[in-house]
């Protein structure tokens, strides 16, 4: 890790001009990591210029040429290993093996995206008349904004900004302040790999209203924004000034329906593994699990165990699954939560405690719609168990919410898993597995109040680009 980081704009670190700059404090321990310079207005305009500038240029690049950047990239990242998953860890409070998993998968993304680049084409289509050929064309849409959470801040970063450079955009990145320095640093992988400069500009801001303000500027032709609803619709609305096209993956609240036919420790390790991993700090975290009632008794029983059986603590140690939350002020909302399904009836099996940013695994039951849990998103590792008479009342409290990104149903009945898989209201639905599931190439996005937009392969190209049609006529037929 450096000792400092500079701005990344125009292809350089670059010291900040009229922002600041702050300690990065490691969530684990409360003490400082390293420095990272803040982007005032002045160095929000040189982002927005520089990208403005460079994008005639990069969309203009032969697609075996972005190919072989993005190729590049991922090769370069992947020598730079350890100093990503350092930061990871330290930075984002992430367990080394979620750690392991994030980087991973943030290279393959680059390679995925880079095959994108040829794929992508023109499609032509039968002649509305004779002499006449007819064609959609796609167009790179100019400056992206990408504002970014702290959860997984540089898989996201690369599933946004690959792509979009795939399709001849340039990019400003926007990341979360807790976790500015992983993505800053792809802005030097992307440079080393041949990136033209000011294709990529990497900003963290002293104020989050700058955010609005990149949003709101005309230069921008789309934003880009993974985050919480309330954030979302404030950049929606600043990008809608426009008519800037907007790509919106929001909170989620997301069930794990599971039937009385599936095995009972399958299903523990499922909904454990959905509900606390990265402390339960991620969108599709599997937050409300429905259990029909002969399952139910056991399957609490055995959740419990689960969660008492993981290891809380400084996530440097490779034995820690459950690390810091990233920002301890969160526990108190977190408790809140748990002391109102409680109060209302619900039963604590475990967890509803935290020591500083260490929010404990937590497992309740009993929990229905009276109680805030069964709607709020938590964003911790915590989960509530809710009993089902049977399949039919397990899709009606499922639906009952206002998100709907992603859910799960457990069940070796291929008739009625189809059934529930059409009718659940999600975005991302999967049988048999996690709720958190991820893809370099699915339609990844929600329904409902969880977003708008899809990113994953052709479909993110598709986002990140304008469609046109065009028609050559050869001979007139008058």
């Amino acid at each position: 890790m450096r000792n400092e980081y500079p701005l990344y704009l125009n292809g350089a670190w670059t010291p900040q001009t009229d922002g600041c700059v702050r300690e990065d404090m490691e969530p684990a321990t409360g003490k400082p990591l390293f420095t990272v310079h803040r982007a005032g207005p002045a160095d929000v305009e040189t982002a927005l210029s520089t990208a403005a500038a460079a994008f005639p240029g990069w969309a203009g690049t032969l697609a075996d040429v972005r190919e072989r950047v993005l190729l590049r990239a991922a090769d370069i990242m992947e020598s730079r290993a350890e100093e990503f998953l350092e930061l990871l860890v330290r930075e984002g409070g992430k367990a080394q093996s979620i750690a392991r998993g994030e980087f991973a998968g943030s290279v393959n993304l680059f390679r995925v995206a880079a095959g994108e680049c040829r794929r992508h084409t023109t499609e032509v289509y039968p002649a509305g008349k004779p002499g006449q050929m007819t064609m959609a064309v796609r167009h790179p849409l100019g400056v992206i904004l990408g504002i970014l959470p702290f959860n997984y801040p540089l898989i996201l970063s690369v599933k946004k900004l690959a792509f979009a450079l795939a399709a001849g955009n340039s990019f400003i990145l926007k990341p979360s302040p807790h976790t500015p320095a992983v993505c800053l640093l792809l802005g030097e992988v992307l440079h080393e790999a041949g990136l033209p400069a000011g294709a990529l500009n990497v900003v963290p801001v002293a104020d989050e209203s700058l955010s609005a303000v990149l949003a709101q500027d005309k230069r921008v032709r789309m934003v880009s924004f993974t985050g919480g609803g309330n954030a979302g619709r404030k950049i929606a609305a600043a990008a809608a000034q426009d008519f800037k096209r907007t790509a919106m993956e929001l909170g989620g609240k997301n069930p794990l329906l599971v039937l009385r036919d599936y095995d009972i420790d399958e299903a523990v390790k499922t909904a454990g593994l959905g509900a606390f991993s990265n402390q339960g700090q991620l969108c599709m975290a599997t937050s409300r699990i429905l259990v029909e009632e002969p399952l139910y008794e056991a399957f609490c029983g055995k959740l419990r165990d689960y969660a008492l059986s993981l290891k809380v603590g400084d996530p440097t140690d490779p034995d820690v699954f459950i690390g810091p939350l990233i920002d301890e002020r969160h526990c108190a909302f977190v408790r809140s939560q748990v002391q109102d399904a409680v109060s209302k009836g619900a039963k604590l099996l475990c967890g509803g405690t935290h020591e500083g940013p260490f929010f404990r695994p937590t497992v309740l039951c009993n929990v229905d719609e009276s109680m805030r849990i069964f709607y709020e998103e938590s964003f911790a590792p915590v989960t509530s168990i809710i009993p089902v008479k049977n399949a039919e009342e397990a899709l009606a409290r499922c639906n009952d919410n206002v998100f709907g990104l992603s859910a799960a149903v457990l069940t070796h009945n291929l008739d009625r898993a189809m059934e529930l898989g059409m009718k659940i209201e999600a975005g991302m639905v999967h049988i048999n597995d996690l709720t958190y599931l991820s893809s370099t190439t699915a339609p990844c996005g929600g329904w409902k109040e969880s977003g708008v937009g899809r990113e994953g392969g052709r479909f993110s190209m598709d986002d990140y680009t304008e469609l046109k049609w065009l028609t050559f006529q050869s001979k007139h037929p008058w």
